[in-house]
């Protein structure tokens, strides 16, 4: 795209032999276009007609030179929040320099531009903030809210990844500062996936919030109110998901980080009705079900015959465990069978039918047991195969409920999925040191390898990342009418399947992050297939599906 808009300009400028000191004033507009600068690569063809001449310092240089000073920078840096605030402010000046230098090595950046670090910048997000990337949706846009999204510069938006910042875990509400949140899943579509940066649109939906020393921080940006009660905030995303549908008609809507009852209760209104998904419950549930896929092919084991114990039963535990529940069906267990094979803890015990405070989603996998808030009692009575921890309640697997877990199965699987880091139900060592190796583990954050009585063991990592890229990938190219959870299913064993014995070895359940484009590729291939095979996508199918993607692949390049 910048490279057209350049040739038509260099093309005007020979054709109506135009003064060049008329192009100045845009040729300094041009250098504060991110997705259009191209800095110290511009050539001297460009530079005179352009109107850049004078602006640049004399040197040319080549893309890669740039990157290499990019990388030098980042090595004087002391800490990854301040490698996070230099490459956001690249991306503000150069979108091909920032793309280029974080596909160059997706393993080292992820963990800067994501987790574990943008819950540092979320933290002091109005301190952080210089430029806005996205939109802000308030309630004071009521009646206008189609108006308002027609002020974002770029017209085929194909993803609009939108958060309240209502529930940002292991952080809770943090409103506004909530807004790196899109712009981080955004970036790592591209990063990760490259879908082109261009159609990608990261929303704030502002609705209040609950945090009060957020309200009373003289820095906040973002209002400050109260949130909206139920209805009204029903009755302003209604309006948006209406405004969106009539100015990018082709756009899915990615709902992240909602408040857990107002996540489930939009996943549900809007699913079979627009072209959308939440990650926090299906992608979330995707990454697991592909951790405990490739659990099962390291013991042997079926899935319709493990028993799934989760610690917390937010939206995130009811995502994985409805997941887990339809395969299991698929398997030729009924509903119930399947939904038996699940139990749920929250901070009010066991999930079970006699509680009055259960959601509507909560009682579908209560628990026919005696109440009891008595979790490693639980463990020995309900027998677990696979322990999944979304409680955000760091240490919650102790030494008894590891060594419980290593006593009823000589494989036990454990995932501590909460994070950030300080978050975590446990730690990688303490998995493989109370287990005596045994355990299959992988954390919602990357821990370093762990060594136990001269065996090295590789934590795998059970981030969405894995998952929601591909997804994006495979819905850039193949316009589906809707994504079913069928797609996750198919996009959590195109994951698990990727694990090489190797791999497997060292236990662990997610594929290197080193390749991570090759991974994200070959998922979003599978899902294709089957969104053409279940009459899903809405595109000719190709010959070859995996070389079609390919060629639509996002390349940060001049």
């Amino acid at each position: 795209m910048a490279d057209t808009k350049m040739a038509s300009q260099l093309k005007h400028v020979e054709s109506t032999k135009a003064p060049l000191h008329a192009l100045a004033s845009s040729g300094l507009a041009l250098l504060h276009e991110p997705n259009q600068n191209k800095g110290t690569a511009f050539s001297r063809d460009e530079r005179q007609a352009l109107g850049l001449e004078g602006l640049l310092p004399h040197a040319v240089e080549s893309l890669d030179r740039q990157v290499e000073r990019v990388l030098s920078h980042l090595d004087t840096k002391m800490d990854d929040l301040e490698r996070y605030i230099y490459l956001i402010g690249l991306e503000d000046r150069n979108e091909t320099v920032f793309y280029k230098t974080i596909m160059s090595d997706p393993k080292r950046f992820i963990p800067i531009l994501y987790d574990p670090t943008v819950a540092d910048a979320c933290l002091t997000f109005g301190n952080l903030y210089r430029r806005a990337r996205g939109m802000y949706i308030t309630r004071h846009m009521k009646g206008r809210i189609a108006e308002v999204l027609r002020n974002w510069p770029r017209k085929d938006v194909r993803f609009i990844c939108v958060s309240t910042g209502g529930r940002i875990l292991g952080l809770g509400d943090i409103g506004a500062n909530g807004m790196g949140i899109p712009i981080g899943k955004l970036q790592l579509y591209t990063a990760c996936a490259a879908v082109p940066p261009d159609c990608l649109l990261p929303v704030l939906f502002d609705i209040g919030t609950t945090n009060e020393s957020l309200r009373a921080d003289p820095f906040y940006l973002g209002t400050r109110e109260p949130p909206l009660a139920e209805a009204e905030l029903d009755e302003l995303t209604e309006e948006f998901i209406t405004a969106v549908q009539e100015v990018f008609p082709d756009c899915c809507v990615h709902f992240e980080d909602w408040k857990g009852t107002d996540a489930i209760r939009m996943l549900d209104r809007y699913r079979d009705r627009i072209l959308t998904y939440n990650d926090d419950i299906q992608g979330t549930a995707s990454v697991a079900l592909a951790g405990i896929a490739a659990a099962m092919n390291i013991t042997g084991g079926k899935l319709s015959e493990q028993r799934v114990l989760f610690l917390g039963a937010g939206s995130a535990g009811i995502g994985i465990s409805k997941l887990i529940a339809a395969e299991m069906q698929t398997k030729g267990l009924t509903a119930e069978e399947a939904r038996a094979r699940i139990a749920l803890f929250d901070v009010n015990g066991l999930v079970e039918a006699s509680r009055t405070d259960l959601t509507e989603a909560q009682k579908l996998y209560a628990h026919k047991g005696p109440p009891t808030k008595d979790f490693v009692k639980f463990i020995k009575e309900f027998k677990p195969t696979v322990l999944i921890g979304v409680s955000t309640k760091a240490g919650a697997f102790n030494q008894q409920v590891v060594e419980a877990m290593s006593q009823l199965n000589e494989r036990p699987v454990i995932f501590a999925l909460s994070n950030p880091t300080t978050k975590a139900e446990c730690t990688a060592e303490q998995a493989y040191t109370w287990s005596k190796g045994k355990a299959l583990f992988a954390a919602g954050v990357q821990f370093d390898d762990v060594e136990f009585e001269g065996k090295i063991y590789r934590p795998g990592q059970a981030n969405n990342f894995y998952i929601y890229p591909a997804i994006g990938l495979a819905t850039y190219v193949a316009r589906p009418k809707r994504l079913t959870d069928e797609c996750f299913i198919v996009a959590a064993h195109a994951t698990a399947d990727q694990v090489g014995p190797a791999l497997c070895a060292k236990g662990m359940l997610y594929p290197s992050q080193d390749q991570i484009l090759e991974t994200e590729v070959t998922t979003a291939t599978r899902i294709v297939e089957y969104m053409f095979d279940a009459g899903l996508a809405q595109v000719e199918r190709p010959r070859d599906i995996r070389a079609w993607i390919e060629g639509q692949l996002y390349k940060p390049h001049y």
